[in-house]
């Protein structure tokens, strides 16, 4: 792999697992798709750095539950949810163009639609 992209990667990923740390404590800000996001990242650049995330107590359950049972919290879907359709409608109500609003909510409905596709993990 070029130096260069390993090493975009690894920032990249790192960036993401700060902003996941984030979001354990924020409640709008979503934890799993940063964590998912840090994962592509370093299963592509580091496997040392993807097997400390995965093995990490806290935080690599919620990168495991999706790669090993495809499936989320109830917790992390709703933050999700909550979090993207916050900042679209802000974004569509923000900027007055009748295209842009098409355009974020045709993407906002795509994104529900497959967070909401997603098995939902429960709590036995």
């Amino acid at each position: 792999m070029n130096p260069a992209l390993k090493i975009t990667l690894n920032v990249i990923g790192t960036l993401c697992v700060l902003l996941g740390i984030l979001g354990v404590v924020l409640p709008l800000l979503p934890t799993t798709p940063f964590l998912l996001l840090a994962s592509a990242c370093y299963v592509r650049s580091s496997e040392k750095l993807y097997e400390r995330l995965t093995s990490n107590k806290y935080l690599g359950t919620y990168i495991l539950n999706f790669r090993d049972r495809q499936c989320l919290p109830l917790r992390a879907k709703i933050y999700t949810l909550l979090l993207l359709w916050a900042s679209l409608l802000l974004s569509v109500f923000r900027f007055e163009s009748q295209l842009l609003a098409l355009v974020l909510i045709l993407i906002g409905a795509a994104v529900s639609a497959f967070v909401l596709s997603i098995k939902t993990l429960r709590d036995d």
